[in-house]
């Protein structure tokens, strides 16, 4: 029989379900530091526009950035907290200095592409994991990430 933590997961499974937790929040925080520097940087005739785009998006990151640190507590492990793990764990590129909206924008859609495709895989873990609480949250976050990139792929048309 499988050893269950303190929410009735498998152990074994629940530690891989944190690791690729780690990974998302990894990607999340370089995405996050990614779109603050778009914020600061932006110049342009859309400068106001995408200004308050990049603003909203980091704001809504931060929290996701904490919503899954705080879902690896629950699953019973520690989430990583430095920019050296996450340098070594993520698959987004921290950003140089973007100050044109348009390379910014593609660069955006480059990470939602990496995060949702990382989601996706968490998704599935969670479910052969029988982890509900992680499958809605990677869900949740899917659903109204996809329709940000249908959002940035329109402005960019």
């Amino acid at each position: 029989m499988a050893k269950l933590n303190a929410i009735g997961l498998d152990i074994q499974k629940a530690e891989k379900l944190a690791a690729r937790l780690n990974e998302l929040l990894a990607d999340y925080s370089i995405f996050y530091q990614n779109v603050r520097g778009y914020h600061w940087n932006i110049k342009g005739d859309k400068f106001f526009e995408l200004h308050m785009k990049f603003e909203e998006l980091y704001n809504d990151l931060f929290v996701k950035i904490d919503e899954v640190a705080e879902r690896i507590l629950t699953l019973g492990y520690s989430p990583n907290h430095n920019y050296t793990d996450y340098k070594k764990e993520a698959k987004i590129a921290e950003s140089s200095e973007v100050s044109d909206g348009e390379k910014a924008v593609k660069q955006l859609l480059d990470s939602f592409r990496t995060i949702i495709t990382l989601q996706r895989e968490i998704l599935d873990l969670s479910a052969d994991t029988g982890d509900e609480g992680t499958n809605a949250l990677m869900s949740d976050y899917i659903r109204s990430q996809e329709k940000l990139v249908w959002m940035y792929s329109a402005y960019l048309k």
